[in-house]
Formats: structure tokens, sequence, C-alpha cells
């Protein structure tokens, strides 16, 4: 098995010379989960807090409703005093007011009064229950009961939905719309979340040609910063700064230095004389994993930049999303306070035909389910970018995803 790699002797400057060492994928990932604490708390407005995630517990201060009140239109009433009516024995009380929502009846019921009330309209005092509309007749100013209603018949009780006191959500917790909506009714207009990351993209190549525009003589289209943003916002992260930069040492330095919370530099992270990232690192911070024992994905980096985590990318197209996946997605998440791990459904099943893996490397394939089996698609192809739209995961050689 290959052993970790110890950081304080990883060598930068591999170019034309060959990995030493690599790091397991599990020495790479215990490196990076301690680099990862949530980011600071920012409070921003109610509108605005859909799916972020929550940097402290919130309890509700007051009871939802904070009254009794109609469920349904109809008239308010004490139960008792319409026992056994029925539309053969209807049973008359005096209609001496109405209750409309957010007006209520000023007055005490007596047992043969009626209030007409209409849903969501305080319940007077000394009322118990609401007679429904289609079970009253009214003549004048009387209504005539023509069933029964038990006590709390068609009333909502004060704090049945939020009661004082109640913790309602708890810290990490990624918020849903109707989450916004009980907020909302306990009064908060602000909620303190955890700050979203700031993800610069760099991407680095002579060859490349900005996103979108059609390839021509031996140029390529730009397949990894629309991969790469998209990936950015599904796990959490905003894409504050992306930009193709030319393999030249200033232009690199220069996109190194630029504010964010996490780099992701796509290509020049291999061995290649043009592969100056490296060693620029290394020199402008720390290079704490260089090559890790896993495929695709083997030239993958990490380390830092004073308070900015750098993640060294292949410029394969393959190749960069599943070091995307493993590691700088999972930073990303982190620091956003989400769960660090994958955000993908799992399944465990069979492998429909054998893989070989060689021994002290992981290798990652890209597979679809068929008939219940996992059916191998490929393992090989890091620049195949079409072979992962055909892909249900990426899963491991013993099967699991």
């Amino acid at each position: 098995m290959t052993q970790p790699t110890d950081p304080s002797r990883c060598d930068a400057d591999v170019r034309m010379r060959g990995f030493s060492r690599r790091s397991t994928v599990e020495a790479a990932s215990a490196w990076l989960d301690a680099q990862l604490q949530p980011l600071a708390a920012a409070e921003v407005p109610l509108a605005d807090a859909a799916g972020r995630v929550l940097a402290e517990g919130i309890t509700s201060g007051m009871d939802v409703p904070g009254f009794d009140r109609a469920m349904m239109d109809g008239f308010a009433v004490q139960a008792a005093s319409i026992a056994g009516a029925a539309p053969y024995n209807r049973m008359p009380l005096a209609i001496v007011g109405q209750a409309l929502p957010g007006r209520p009846f000023v007055g005490t019921l007596a047992s043969d009064q009626a209030v007409r009330i209409m849903t969501g309209a305080p319940l007077p005092a000394g009322a118990d229950a609401v007679l429904p509309a289609e079970v009253a007749d009214v003549e004048g100013q009387r209504v005539f009961a023509q069933g029964e209603v038990p006590p709390g018949k068609n009333v909502g009780r004060r704090a049945e939905d939020v009661a004082a006191g109640a913790v309602l959500f708890s810290p990490g917790r990624r918020l849903r719309p109707q989450d916004l909506g009980v907020l909302s009714s306990i009064g908060m207009s602000t909620v303190r979340v955890v700050r979203r990351p700031l993800v610069n993209i760099v991407l680095t190549g002579n060859e490349l040609l900005p996103a979108g525009t059609p390839p021509h003589g031996h140029q390529i289209a730009d397949a990894n910063g629309p991969m790469l943003s998209a990936l950015t916002a599904r796990d959490g992260g905003i894409v504050n700064h992306c930009a193709i930069v030319a393999d030249q040492r200033e232009q690199l330095l220069t996109a190194l230095a630029r504010e964010c919370d996490v780099l992701l530099v796509s290509g020049g992270s291999s061995v290649g004389i043009e592969d100056h990232v490296p060693v620029l690192l290394s020199e402008q911070g720390e290079l704490a994993i260089h090559g890790i024992a896993m495929r695709p994905s083997s030239p993958t980096g990490m380390g830092r930049i004073e308070n900015r985590l750098v993640f060294l990318l292949p410029g394969n197209p393959v190749s960069c999303l599943c070091a995307y996946d493993f590691f700088a997605g999972r930073a990303i998440r982190a620091l956003g306070g989400r769960s660090k791990d994958w955000p993908y459904r799992r399944i465990t099943a069979p492998l429909a035909r054998k893989l070989n893996s060689t021994i002290g490397r992981v290798d990652y394939a890209r597979a679809k389910l068929v008939d219940g089996r996992i059916e191998p698609l490929s393992i090989g192809g890091a620049s195949i970018l079409s072979s992962t739209t055909r892909r249900r995961r990426f899963f491991d050689c013993a099967g699991r995803q």
C-alpha cells in the first residue's frame, strides 16, 4: 500500500521527474478534514435564507397562533347550549355580533347567544365551539342550529402550531421553504446563517478557448469552468471569480493571490514542464498533498495560501470532476456548514463483471445500474467527459458507491 505523504517532505518541483510518492485517498482526506471548520456567521434577510445553513439554533419566543380561532365559517357558540340539536329539533340562538380575522367580537358570549364568525377569526370569550354555516338556518337576528357540536369542534387552539419556548431548528439545518414560513410566523425578519464560501476558479492552459466557443485549430473549448461553477453552486459556494489564465508564472501568481475562501486550479497540477502551480503553491504557502494513489485524478494536489484552501485539479475533465467530488466539494460543503459527505444517493449492488485494480491504488469507475447490477463503463479515459453523462455514480472496485 502506498504510504501517506509527509507534508513536510512534499517535493514541490516534480516537473519532468514524476511523483516521488503519492498520498493514499484516506491520508489526503484526513489532511483535508483537519483544515475544515464552518465559516463565520452572517445575518441575512429571511427572504434570502432558503437553502442556507443555520449558524445557531432557533427557539420560539411566542405561541403560534396566539389565540383560539375559528377553523371554518359559521357561528361561535357554547356547545352545551345546542346539545341534541337536529334538523327535526332546531335550537334557536340570538345573533349578537360577528368576528372577522383581525377584528374580534368584543364581549362575552352567553349560553343562548351566537356570534357570526369567519375562518381565522378569534373565538369570542365564552364560546367553545363553532357551528358550521351549513348546519345553521338564519332567520333575522336568530340562528337555528340543525346539529350539535362537541366542545372544541372547529376551533384551532392557541399554540397548536408553535409553543413559546419550543426549539424549532438546530444549528446546521439547511433551511427549506416551509422553514422560512415557520420563522416568519414567529416574527423573524432575519436569520443567522453560515457564510457561503467564496470560490475562485483558475483554468490554466494556453490551448483553452472561453467556454462555449467552437473549437478550432489546435485549441479546445473550456469544459471545466462551467462544470466547476455548477458544482460549486450545488455545494453551496459562490463563484467569486472564474478565468482562463495562461501557463505563465506571473499571471498564475496574480491568480493565486486573489482573495477567496477556496481556490480551484484546473490544469497545471502534474509533472509537465509547464505545470507551474505546485511550485508556486509551495513558494507562496503550503503544498501539503501532491499526487494521490487513485485513478482518475492521480495528479491532484492540496494546500493553503494564508487563509485560502487551494485545490490543484487535473485538467482532464473526468479527473477534474473526480478530484472535485472527492476533495474540493467536500471542503466547500463543510466550510458552508453542510455535510462533508457526498451529495449523491448510495446503493450497494453486485458487479456485473470483474474489475481489476493495481495494488496500492484506489480506482473509481464510471458505472451504471442495469437490472440491479453495477455495469462498469470506464476507469480510464480521463479526458472523455461524455462518459460521465452515461453514469449513475462513481464506484470503487469493490462495488461500493
